[in-house]
């Protein structure tokens, strides 16, 4: 097995490295890279499955410090307050990065090998891991400007002094592709003399250069200190950006993605337990791409629902999102879609470019704006400001449609959740939707950060008082939420790697079915998209409804006149043949 192993990194290494001239020899640095990956683990080939998650997985995203309280450090706060008051509803807790960082609210930094001691330590982590899969970020593509490591790469000596990519004052970069408006390079003072460092998202956030074998060394490292700490999935932050190359336009290379299949072989001979997520948001055929042969990520993210989905509730027409999901292929066993309507992150539009027409992507990014969201921009080759991702709380996202806001908050934004939750993959819901947290305009002011708007922070006591008014807007939202994922996670039609059927119905009533692996079980899920009542005809279902079929959203409440199925505005069915 050992034979295999080190053949196996090998290979990826020559794919990685072919075009650099290295001072160590590629059977070398493999066998140090499984001596990293491997010291004190059995060595085998893990099987290409899609056993390691069910329907019963959910996945919550959080930060540290979602919830505080002045009495205990935020992470041991976080997780009490998940195990006394859901405890069962999610599997999977993604914590957003709780390493110390300079900026961009985690993801600048300082330290990989630190908890920021304002929300915790590894012991919290580790205890959260001990009754939930732990999900981090491995922010592999650049690091603080403010970390030692940069600072030694200033001095040219000590640890990281080698680490960064340094970028030629009369280098070409037209043709890079770039996500947002800032300048590429930054102008340092190295030794004694000016340089200039790559930043592909902001001068704070220095690149690495994995042209240096050590930088991936040192990630491979990082990846196995965060396994012994409980950690079993890993978000590859900004992955697609982290090989450059000259004349290209430095995104989704090759040898990015032979840095996914190393790092998936590395874990797939020593752990049977993890899980690579891929953070793309590109274009949906590039970021399908990151599946590779079943050999690279485990999951990717469904980019490209969040802006389809909100398109098709502020115009009322599915029109878009049911094309988009005709077209997807089912990810093959070993693989899932994570999908998820609003994160930490903004709504990004690249993904929705060739599904959503300029001028629908123009509309949408409008009625953002009506609704109190924000747009970012990023700078394109030509050197054009260009919107590239809505910031918004899905709150505030729901609250109306094209002509302007209604009463159909509520119904909207369960309607658009509980297509989410019906479709092929593992479901991702943020906190703040979680919640019901609307736009955070005071964090928006403090920060100057278009991102802050859906980034609040909640008071434990405020947070559990709100919570139990059962007739307030956050609490409705929290229950229905809860009961939505209870019924998903008890139907084996909702595996996330089930059969999905697309089926063609009218624009107001988007509609898909699913099949349980086993194919004992399926679930028809029809949501009216419109603030008006609609009616289905069941033949174009192409089922007889009789006793044995029921809606497991609203049990008995369905009514049929004459095979017709009625539909009240924003209802969501999920008509099932076992229950």
């Amino acid at each position: 097995m050992i034979v295999e192993f080190q053949n196996k990194v090998e290979q990826h290494l020559k794919k990685i490295y072919k075009n650099v001239q290295l001072d160590t020899r590629v059977d070398i640095l493999a066998k140090d890279l499984i001596d990293i990956i491997g010291k004190d683990r059995r060595f085998y080939q893990r099987e290409i499955s899609d056993e390691f998650w069910s329907e019963k997985d959910c996945m919550l995203i959080s930060y540290g410090d979602s919830i505080t309280t002045n009495q205990e450090r935020p992470l041991q706060t976080l997780n009490k307050f998940i195990q006394k008051k859901f405890p069962e509803t999610f599997s999977i807790i993604h914590i957003l990065p709780f390493f110390p960082y300079s900026s961009d609210e985690g993801f600048s930094v300082k330290n990989y090998y630190e908890v920021d001691s304002n929300i915790g330590e590894w012991g919290d982590l580790s205890q959260i891991a001990s009754n939930f899969k732990v999900m981090s970020d491995l922010v592999i593509n650049h690091m603080s400007a403010e970390s030692k490591w940069f600072k030694n790469f200033l001095k040219g000596t000590g640890k990281g002094f080698d680490y960064f990519l340094e970028v030629k004052t009369d280098e070409d970069l037209r043709k890079v592709f770039r996500p947002r408006a800032t300048d590429i390079k930054k102008e340092v003072t190295v030794d004694g003399k000016k340089k200039n460092v790559w930043c592909t998202f902001s001068h704070d956030q220095v690149d690495f250069d994995f042209k240096n074998p050590e930088v991936l060394k040192e990630f491979i490292k990082i990846i196995r200190f965060y396994l012994d700490n409980g950690i079993r999935l890993f978000r590859l932050d900004a992955i697609a950006f982290a090989w450059k190359e000259k004349n290209t336009n430095c995104i989704n290379r090759p040898q990015t993605h032979e840095i996914v299949r190393l790092i998936r072989t590395l874990l797939d001979f020593t752990y049977d337990d993890t899980v690579l997520l891929t953070e793309t948001n590109i274009l949906k055929r590039e970021n399908l791409s990151y599946f590779g042969n079943s050999n690279e990520a485990h999951w990717i993210y469904n980019f490209s629902l969040p802006p389809l989905l909100l398109y098709t509730m502020i115009k009322a027409d599915c029109t878009r999102l049911r094309q988009w999901a005709m077209t997807m292929p089912p990810a093959k066993p070993g693989n899932a879609y994570l999908n998820f309507i609003s994160s930490h992150d903004g709504i990004g539009l690249r993904p929705a470019e060739g599904l959503l027409s300029d001028k629908e992507l123009a509309t949408l990014a409008e009625t953002m704006v009506k609704f109190g969201g924000k747009i970012s921009s990023r700078k394109s080759r030509e050197g054009n400001l260009s919107p590239y991702e809505i910031n918004i709380a899905a709150v505030n996202a729901f609250s109306g449609d094209a002509e302007g806001l209604d009463e159909f908050s509520f119904e909207r934004f369960m309607c658009a959740h509980a297509i989410m939750l019906g479709l092929e993959g593992v479901p991702a819901i943020y906190i703040n939707s979680f919640f019901g947290t609307k736009n955070d305009y005071d964090r928006l002011e403090k920060t100057k950060i278009n991102r802050s708007i859906n980034r609040h922070r909640w008071n434990k006591t405020l947070l559990e008082s709100t919570l139990s008014d059962k007739n307030g807007s956050n609490s409705r939202k929290f229950e229905s939420l809860k009961y939505l994922i209870k019924i998903r996670s008890e139907q084996p039609a909702f595996h996330p790697n089930a059969s999905q059927y697309t089926l063609q119905l009218n624009k107001r009533v988007f509609g898909f079915y699913r099949q349980s692996l086993d194919r004992k079980q399926t679930i028809f899920c029809l949501s009216n998209i419109t603030k008006t009542y609609h009616s289905i005809s069941l033949l174009d279902l192409n089922i007889k409804l009789s006793g044995n079929w029921k809606d497991l959203i609203q049990k008995d409440s369905l009514e049929f006149n004459e095979n017709y199925l009625h539909l009240k505005p924003f209802q969501t069915v999920w008509i099932s043949n076992l229950y």
